[in-house]
């Protein structure tokens, strides 16, 4: 009998640690998954939108492209011992016609010289004539959707906009894993919760294979 009582109360012991235990996870899962959801539900709204409209290029609107052209010559200081000061160059065009982003591509030859500008659904090329400094700009600008399209794909936004997909990426991943924590420490929902995690496992890993 005294083996037996004492049995009973390691028993009844453990099951306490393991559910003060399994309490101290849910409420830890559950701090988790409220506070990184609220941080990022911006971002996720970002990206569902964002993912939609870029599903269906056949949506015209916000999407518009206005293109410019200018000519005009570069001051004198824009080559140096004979070759191309490109930061000179740059800010000059920049300054003339208010060019945006960042300069994503510059080359040269024995004739003429070639500079781009890239941002979010945004473009400016301008190519130059070595021997007289004369050149032609064309800048294309499109509208809100396509510059969220682009933002979406990260094209041509920048570093900081690269860390912040990647961040996004990061509480997404903190979002289901604690979410699915939540889910296993409820027991009445568990066997549901299993099952429609399973369901949707299934589902993309058929979309995949179809896809192919």
């Amino acid at each position: 009998m005294l083996n037996t009582a004492k049995t009973t109360t390691a028993h009844t012991s453990s099951k306490k640690g393991s559910n003060a235990t399994n309490a101290k996870i849910y409420t830890w899962s559950r701090w988790v998954h409220l506070y990184t959801s609220m941080l990022s539900l911006l971002v996720v709204l970002f990206f569902s939108v964002t993912g939609i409209t870029l599903n269906h290029p056949e949506w015209i609107f916000g999407t518009e492209i206005t293109v410019k052209d200018y000519t005009g010559t570069l001051p004198k200081n824009w080559l140096q011992n004979g070759k191309v000061d490109w930061l000179t160059t740059a800010e000059t065009l920049r300054a003339k016609y208010n060019l945006k982003g960042r300069v994503s591509d510059n080359r040269s030859d024995d004739q003429q010289a070639s500079i781009s500008f890239r941002a979010p659904g945004y473009g400016a090329d301008g190519f130059i004539n070595l021997k007289d400094g004369t050149y032609k700009l064309t800048v294309n600008a499109q509208g809100a959707v396509a510059v969220l399209n682009d933002l979406h794909r990260g094209r041509d936004a920048g570093k900081a906009w690269a860390w912040l997909i990647d961040l996004s990426g990061g509480f997404l991943v903190i979002v289901a894993f604690s979410g699915l924590v939540l889910s296993l420490l409820m027991k009445k929902t568990r066997q549901t919760a299993l099952i429609t995690a399973g369901a949707g496992a299934l589902l993309l890993v058929l979309l995949i294979w179809m896809t192919n």
